[in-house]
């Protein structure tokens, strides 16, 4: 669960393959497609390599992905506004509110690990049992009572069935 005020970390992750399609589009539609064009697979690519819900390879974890996230979001500042390679100014200034939609997203984005990812760490290394989900609620109480019967029920049927073959 996400920390009050900041979006869960497959939100952020959605956003940031929208921002990088954003670029993408945009170097299309440019007169000088190469840079914004780099920096959407630049921003995808970084995407795509953290862990998490929407993850294509799964490299490195949510904190390396905080910190590579600002180096993205330094390299297409410093990208707009270099003197190098040629863009238009337009493109240099879609790609600096680009920039800032993609600090924001940062800002307001949750980067800690899943419970489940943490308890599956702890349990696979020998440090913590696997932890249970029975909290004392009500629901966990009907759940339970449910779990139960449907038990019975499969049990029942399954001794039914037994006894009709003997």
């Amino acid at each position: 669960m996400a920390m009050p005020g900041k979006r869960p970390f497959w939100m952020h992750q959605a956003a940031e393959y929208v921002l990088g399609a954003v670029f993408i589009a945009q170097g299309l539609q440019s007169l000088t497609p190469v840079v914004p064009s780099v920096m959407g697979g630049l921003v995808m690519l970084n995407t795509a390599c953290a862990k998490g819900t929407l993850s294509a390879f799964r490299i490195f974890g949510r904190r390396m992905h905080r910190v590579l996230d600002a180096v993205v979001v330094v390299v297409v500042v410093v990208a707009a506004v270099q003197p190098v390679v040629s863009v238009d100014n337009s493109t240099r200034l879609i790609m600096g509110m680009l920039a800032f939609v993609l600090a924001f997203v940062w800002w307001k984005s949750d980067f800690s690990e899943s419970a489940k990812t943490l308890r599956v760490a702890a349990v696979k290394h020998g440090r913590a049992p696997p932890a249970s989900r029975a909290d004392g609620t009500r629901a966990d109480a009907i759940g339970r009572t449910a779990g139960r019967l449907a038990g019975k029920g499969v049990n029942l049927y399954r001794n039914r069935k037994a006894q009709k073959k003997s």
